[in-house]
Parts: structure tokens; sequence; C-alpha cells
């Protein structure tokens, strides 16, 4: 096995980033200025999310780490704090992202630079606390976001750390107001994995409890819902499929959820509903179960907003929000 003792690390401080807190969008701008984008499908998510949000189904979002990197994470945490989402799941490195804005202002390294160097990955803070958090977290047999959660809200989780910007941070503000942010990771893919510090046992064992977190979350959705996939293609899409049928499996069937999936690829939908092997779009996860199969299966909705998320998650939010206000 590879001896990850030998690893050698860096201040954070010393490293360039290429996304600051300046970079955060405001989402009051947001609302003052003109659509960028514009669907009926958006329009429909929209009402969806509304009519969930006032009948008390369950809204779900599973996001991937590029909306931190856009800055379009306070749109996450406006919608925890408006009481618009009920649960929040993410991959590992969304929650790196996450957590080098709150601890430092900045994050997202340039890997072209770095790689060759073997300095991609080495920041000495973000994988020395985070792993410390998570073998902590293991300890008491808890779940990675709500330990996330808890360091970032001043917990000496093992032990205290100065945040310089807590009130931005995704997992912090889903703490504080009470919704389940889980984060679903796969050992080998993020950053602080490569740390002497890192642990399997531990990063498994909050990862897998946030899964059944997750999972009760869809089982709750037998009467409706809506379940967000943005920007997650690999990992988001597969913890929503095994979380469906697990629901299934113990007679908590889903019934009339609308599943949406925001992303940048050009597709067609009709290769993936008729099983279109010999075309590409096939092959696109996100299509195929998010759009496709999930809702087919469960007497639901799919749709694929396809665009920049600096255009369409925004765009999302504005048409949420105003019709909030009117309502």
């Amino acid at each position: 096995m590879f001896d990850v003792s030998k690893i050698k690390t860096y201040p954070l401080e010393t490293r360039p980033s290429e996304v600051t807190i300046s970079d955060l969008i405001d989402p009051e701008r947001i609302l003052n200025e003109p659509l960028k984008y514009y669907s009926s499908d958006l329009e429909k998510i929209a009402r969806a999310i509304l009519d969930a949000h006032k009948d008390n189904k369950p809204v779900v979002i599973m996001s991937g780490a590029h909306v931190v990197k856009n800055g379009l994470s306070p749109i996450y945490n406006e919608f925890i704090k408006q009481g618009i989402v009920d649960h929040i799941g993410v991959n590992g490195a969304f929650t790196i992202h996450d957590f080098e804005l709150t601890f430092a202002g900045k994050t997202s390294e340039s890997i072209p630079d770095a790689l060759s160097k073997g300095l991609f990955g080495f920041a000495e803070e973000t994988d020395r606390y985070l792993n410390d958090m998570l073998n902590y977290a293991n300890k008491l047999k808890i779940g990675y976001g709500e330990a996330l959660g808890r360091l970032i809200s001043g917990e000496p989780f093992p032990e205290h750390i100065n945040f310089k910007y807590p009130d931005i941070s995704v997992p912090y503000n889903a703490y504080k107001h009470g919704i389940p942010f889980t984060v679903h990771v796969g050992v080998g893919t993020d950053i602080f994995h490569m740390h002497p510090n890192f642990d399997g046992e531990s990063v498994g064992g909050c990862s897998g409890r946030d899964f059944l977190i997750f999972a009760q979350k869809i089982s709750e959705m037998t009467e409706g819902g809506v379940c967000l996939l943005i920007g997650s293609a690999v990992i988001g899409v597969e913890v929503y499929l095994k979380a469906f049928s697990m629901a299934a499996n113990i007679g908590k069937i889903p019934n009339d959820v609308v599943m949406a999936d925001l992303d940048l690829r050009k597709a067609n939908i009709n290769d993936a509903a008729e099983d279109r092997k010999d075309k590409p779009t096939y092959y696109f996860r996100d299509i195929k179960s998010i759009v496709v199969r999930i809702p087919k299966a469960f007497n639901g909705r799919g749709y694929y907003i396809q665009g920049d998320q600096r255009d369409t998650l925004p765009a999302l939010y504005k048409l949420v929000m105003e019709n909030i206000k009117m309502s």
C-alpha cells in the first residue's frame, strides 16, 4: 500500500485560489434583475416547489461542488432560511469548497499548475481539519453533514477552529435551521483522502449514516414532493436511485414526485426514454435515472433544464422567491 506518512503538505493561506468570497452571488440582486434564463419547464419546477412548500411535502436538493465554485451557494442558504428546502445532499467536493471559503475566504486551486509539482490537494488545514472531524464524528456515530455543521458552528469538534465567514456556509446554515445536510462520498474521490490522517472507516461510517438519513427523507414522499439534481451527474444520481428503491422496498412507495435535473450537456431525452443504447444520451446517468426512470416508476414527472448553472439556478430562485412573496 502507498505510504501516506511520506505525504508533505503546505499552508492553505499560501495557495493561489481561483474563487474568493467576493465571487459569491447576492440573492437580493437576483430578485432585482431580469431573468437571464427562462423556460416553461423551469416555471413548472418552480410551481412544484411552491406547491410542495405549501402542502408540507419534501423538497430535496442533491448538489455537486460547482454550485459553490460558481458562487451560487447563497441561494441554498436562502432556501434554507425561508424553509423552502427540507434536505440538502452533496458530494464530498462540495464540503471541501464550502469549508475553504468559510475558513479562509478562498477556494479552488489551479490543478494544471499544481498537479505536476505534487502539490494538488495538499493544503494542510483542509485535509487535517476535515479528517480530524470525521474521525471524531465516527466515534460519536453521527453523519458527515451534522459533524461539519457542528464544527463550523464553533463546537470543539474535536477542537475549536476559527472560521472567518461561518454565515456563508451551507452546512452551517442547515445545522442552524435544523435542516438535514448529508454528504455522499466515494472513497478516493476527494483531496482529504490523500492525507496521512485519512481513515476510510471514519469517512465510510459518517457518509453511510448520511445515506440512510437521505433514504429516510425519500421514504417520506409517499404523497409527493420535489427532488432536484444540480450538477452531480454520477454520485447524486446513484444516491437518488438507491434511496428510491429502498423506499419502495419497505412499502413507502414515492408517488407523484417531480424530478428535475439541472446540468450543462445537450441531451436528447427520447434516447434515454426509448432505451436507445446506440445513442450517447442513453449513457448520461442523470438523464436516464432522474428525468426518465424514477418518474416513470413512481407516477412522477421528470424535467431536464439544460444550461449554465449561473443562469438556470438564479432563474429558478427568482421564480420561487417572487411567488413566495406574492402568496
